[in-house]
């Protein structure tokens, strides 16, 4: 009887949890292949790589590098980061129903045969509430931990896709947050478009948010990335008493028109953010040096970063977009790519920084600037392998960038340091609140 085998460990827990993938009962010095693959909303996607057997006739994926295949090195986690569809053009990592969990079936083969196992992901822990949110305009959905409250609340937008945030929501009440992701358009009942969206309502959502969770302290930060994460920063800026701490995924230091995500009847260079009923100035208002030819016009895969730099050039222009993110009053989180080519984070953040700096916030300022990475920075395990892509609301084919490997590794990354920085934040919070 063999005793060829593959264990995975462990077999099923969150989706942001490493496994350890071993195969046995190898010939020493034997070549296996081991692949893997998983459906995801209704689309298969697979991966498979090459390893060779130790003295002992194992390959552990953890200390065995991958010699031949669609990743290389040694990453225990490789063969679901490298997964690709077998289906051109899905981008879809998670069910619809974020509930129900990924498995992914690992498989290894060799002279001796086959094996297989099961690896189950889930971004709901057992017992997280779901609850949607249709109320006073607020278009959502909560998510609350298993464990009673109170529980520190975190409120999540999504970037120019548009639509509810749900699966880092899903992970964050798993993680013991009341995590509320907020749309704000391409959801039911909201425009399908960015274009002359009121900051009120995410002011209202915020006031929602507290009444409704009573968080620990009353403590509540918010996420976003991309138009979020320029989002979040503008909402700190903007409603300072109502924010604890602000995590911005590839944000943008300047408040920017409606892009790919506007209103084709108000165009891309018309306003996206109101207050009061009034335009906030944005990037392309006026701006002398600002052209989109480097994107319309430049070569494939197209980079939107190429005609945000021409903007970058007019500094008079820049001045008046700039987000006033002195106003923060609280920790400030940065994650960035340095072959970001959506827009240039990692200059954004820069600037960001640099002015915190500059006024010496009295805050904690966190900033992660990953080489090599690209726009789609989301949390650990997940293929990253799509950086082209279609638009989900202009339709324009364009590159998020980087390179696979080092997409994947900020994805793991910027999750751990937002997780410490939550941490730290509440931490801080709390013991001010102890003194008053």
């Amino acid at each position: 009887m063999s005793s060829f085998s593959i264990a995975v460990t462990p077999a099923d827990d969150l989706i942001d949890v490493p496994r350890r993938i071993v195969v046995r009962g190898v010939a020493p010095g034997e070549t296996v292949r081991v692949s893997s693959s998983t459906v995801r909303n209704g689309a298969e996607w697979a991966s498979s790589a090459c390893f060779i057997a130790d003295a002992q006739g194992e390959v552990d994926l953890a200390m065995s590098p991958a010699l031949d295949g669609d990743y290389g090195g040694i990453d225990p986690m490789g063969l679901l980061w490298s997964q690709q569809p077998l289906q051109a053009g899905k981008r879809d990592n998670f069910h619809a129903d974020v509930t129900a969990p990924l498995v992914t079936a690992i498989t290894a083969s060799g002279t001796q045969g086959a094996a297989s196992a099961e690896l189950v992901q889930r971004l709901a822990a057992e017992g997280v509430i779901r609850r949607e949110v249709r109320e006073q305009g607020l278009v959502g959905t909560l998510f609350l931990p298993a464990a009673p409250g109170p529980h520190p609340a975190v409120m999540i937008v999504n970037g120019s896709g548009g639509g509810i945030n749900e699966p880092r929501a899903a992970l964050y009440a798993s993680r013991g947050y009341a995590a509320f992701a907020l749309a704000y358009f391409k959801a039911p009942g909201l425009s399908n478009y960015i274009s002359n969206t009121p900051l009120e309502y995410f002011e209202r959502g915020l006031d929602w948010l507290r009444a409704e969770v009573q968080p620990k302290d009353d403590f509540v930060a918010i996420s976003g990335q991309s138009r979020g994460g320029e989002l979040v920063l503008l909402l700190g800026a903007t409603f300072p008493q109502k924010v604890s701490a602000v995590l911005a995924y590839v944000p943008s230091a300047l408040v920017h028109s409606g892009q790919n995500a506007a209103d084709p009847e108000v165009g891309r260079e018309e306003p996206t953010w109101l207050l009061r009923g009034q335009p906030l100035p944005h990037q392309w208002e006026g701006n002398r040096t600002a052209s989109w030819k480097p994107f319309d016009e430049g070569p494939s895969p197209h980079r939107h970063e190429l005609a945000m730099l021409t903007a970058l050039e007019d500094e008079e222009a820049v001045a008046r977009a700039r987000i006033p993110v002195e106003r923060i009053q609280g920790p400030v989180l940065l994650l960035s790519a340095t072959d970001d080519g959506s827009w240039p984070s990692s200059v954004y953040c820069r600037m960001v920084s640099g002015k915190l700096a500059e006024v010496q916030h009295p805050w904690p300022v966190v900033w992660r600037d990953y080489a090599n990475a690209g726009h789609s920075i989301l949390f650990p395990f997940v293929p990253t392998t799509q950086t082209s892509y279609a638009h989900p609301v202009s339709g324009r084919i364009s590159t998020g960038g980087g390179e696979p490997s080092a997409n994947a590794r900020a994805d793991l990354d910027s999750w751990q340091h937002a997780q410490q920085f939550l941490r730290a934040a509440l931490a801080k919070h709390s013991s001010r609140k102890d003194l008053t």
